[in-house]
């Protein structure tokens, strides 16, 4: 998977600012080729399909239970950080976990920011993202 910055090349750092390549951190998420071992993973593989423009990964890493049925993304905005500010929970070990951050886009407008703690569940030995709500700053 690539984007206009290229972050599917070998080389380039992941969206998710792990500081990790594309290749070695959210790559093999997003393809499918490895599950997110916390929930911490998963929401900075969220992130990237964000980032990247991945509907399929975010719906499909979505609880069932709170999944719409379909999702439009805004190219118009570019998400370039992610700061995760805490974590509760979300271990390998844990069946539920939970993460504030927050995630940097540009508009055409300008720079902004979403604050949000967000809930996952592990779900059949796998993490997936149960909802978000606004943090307050």
């Amino acid at each position: 998977m690539t984007n206009s910055t290229g972050a599917g090349t070998r080389s380039q750092r992941c969206p998710c600012t792990s500081g990790l390549p594309f290749a070695e951190c959210c790559g093999p998420i997003l393809d499918g080729r490895r599950r997110a071992a916390t929930a911490e993973a998963l929401m900075r593989s969220r992130f990237t399909a964000f980032a990247v423009g991945d509907r399929e990964y975010l719906l499909d890493s979505w609880h069932p239970r709170t999944r719409p049925r379909t999702l439009e993304l805004d190219d118009t905005l570019t998400w370039y950080r992610l700061d995760i500010e805490s974590t509760s929970g979300g271990t390998p070990f844990d069946t539920a976990g939970e993460v504030v951050f927050t995630a940097h886009y540009r508009t055409v407008d300008g720079r902004e920011r979403l604050h949000e703690r967000s809930t996952f569940e592990k779900r059949d030995g796998r993490w997936v993202y149960v909802k978000g709500v606004l943090a307050p700053d």
